[in-house]
């Protein structure tokens, strides 16, 4: 039997045995550039576990199928792998066997690939100043583009890190000019580009939706992030905390031909975009309830949501489940699936949340539910007495017919 038929079957095995649901391993990835902020759960022992010339690990993608784009990187960095029955195949290779039960037929036949993932990012400072290029301007070097949502869960912010706080955009005013003259500066220390930017104060419980081409510094919250299936990116900040950013990280993802072009670079800005006087108002996200169903022991709320150009790229939600209780949520597309509070059982599976994870070891904090499963209907039961149980999924494009829009909590 070959490897592309035991991966085969095994998913049908793990499916039929999971009733549609099956269950992951933590995928760690590590970014040379950054310290981590050590509230991922994972042991201090094993921040540096990739080896210290990587980095720190300091974020954990969820149901990925996207790999991390790290210089150095492992075969499959930043891929999730299911785990069943002794055997490991990661969900990449389970969508190439059953896509269309496991994302539905109408998004398989479209992107022949589960095209998003999540992740916990978790820093101890800011994130050097950045984009991520549209589509138009991504597929340049062979990419994709990338919209990206933000939510601080507050069960994994009990300290804020040494700067709670997020640049985005620049300000009203800012020129291209004044843009390229920071990237002129990039080997001369601090290039100055967050003299043009404003900061925003983050809190836990809120989020943020940030499109293509828009700067954005993001502070040490740790943040569950839902995108667009890519790690294509361009920093446009020189020095962050002291420590200097390599101007390759600028250029990694546009064409050789126009690496020392400053106009280019410039221009893979959004200029409206990034100028608008009321940029919150057009990006920062509170929760909406899906319903009123604080009555019946549970809720269910949007934590991220909005479109992007018009289009709904994806979305999630957060379930609180209060001890002793247990709802039936019918959804209308897959899902990943993150514990983030609590014990109990989702469908037929037992779920917890570790206090603390060694590098290499299975946890029940993690599941894929599959389209099958979540149109059908899935039972989330907290067998606590004292402890709600809490879940943040996330989804793909063009699943929701209800999803509100950026701005919808201030008509609550």
């Amino acid at each position: 039997m070959n490897t592309a038929t035991a991966v085969n079957n095994a998913t049908r095995q793990a499916l039929e045995a999971g009733e549609g649901i099956l269950r992951l391993a933590p995928t760690w990835v590590p970014r040379s550039y950054l310290v981590p902020g050590r509230r991922l759960k994972l042991d201090q022992r094993d921040l540096y576990a990739y080896g210290m010339h990587r980095g720190g690990i300091d974020e954990r993608w969820l149901a990925s199928t996207t790999p991390a784009m790290n210089e150095s990187r492992t075969p499959d960095e930043g891929l999730s792998y299911v785990v069943f029955d002794g055997q490991r195949f990661t969900l990449k290779d389970a969508m190439e066997a059953e896509g269309a039960r496991l994302i539905g037929r109408a998004m398989w036949d479209r992107w022949r690939r589960w095209p998003v993932y999540s992740k916990f990012f978790d820093n101890l400072g800011p994130i050097p100043h950045h984009l991520h290029q549209s589509q138009e301007q991504a597929v340049l070097v062979g990419r994709e583009g990338k919209p990206e949502g933000y939510y601080f869960p507050p069960q994994l912010n009990a300290t804020s890190g040494s700067f709670p706080h997020t640049y985005f955009g620049v300000e009203p005013g800012t020129t291209r000019e004044d843009v390229i003259r920071c990237l002129e500066r990039w080997s001369k220390g601090d290039n100055g580009i967050l003299d043009y930017a404003k900061a925003y104060r983050l809190k836990p419980g809120t989020g943020w939706l940030v499109p293509p081409r828009i700067l954005h510094a993001p502070g040490s919250l740790l943040t569950y992030e839902p995108q667009w299936g890519s790690d294509v990116l361009s920093m446009f900040q020189s020095m962050v905390d002291g420590r200097e950013v390599a101007r390759a990280l600028l250029t990694q993802d546009v064409p050789a031909s126009k690496h020392d072009d400053l106009g280019f670079l410039a221009d893979l800005i959004d200029w409206p975009a990034n100028t608008d006087s009321e940029f919150k108002k057009h990006h920062y996200l509170e929760p909406i309830a899906v319903a009123d169903s604080s009555s019946e022991d549970y809720i269910d709320k949007w934590i991220v949501y909005g479109t992007i150009d018009g289009e709904q790229k994806f979305s999630a939600r957060e379930l609180t489940v209060m001890p002793g209780a247990r709802c039936t949520l019918r959804d209308s597309g897959a899902y990943g699936l993150i514990v983030t509070q609590g014990h109990g059982r989702i469908g037929s599976l037992k779920v917890d949340c570790p206090a603390l994870i060694r590098f290499g070891q299975m946890t029940r904090d993690e599941l894929f539910v599959s389209w099958e499963a979540a149109t059908a209907g899935i039972a989330f039961i907290n067998d606590s007495a004292t402890d709600p149980l809490v879940t943040l999924r996330y989804f793909g494009p063009d699943v929701h017919s209800d999803m509100p829009e950026v701005g919808d909590h201030l008509r609550q």
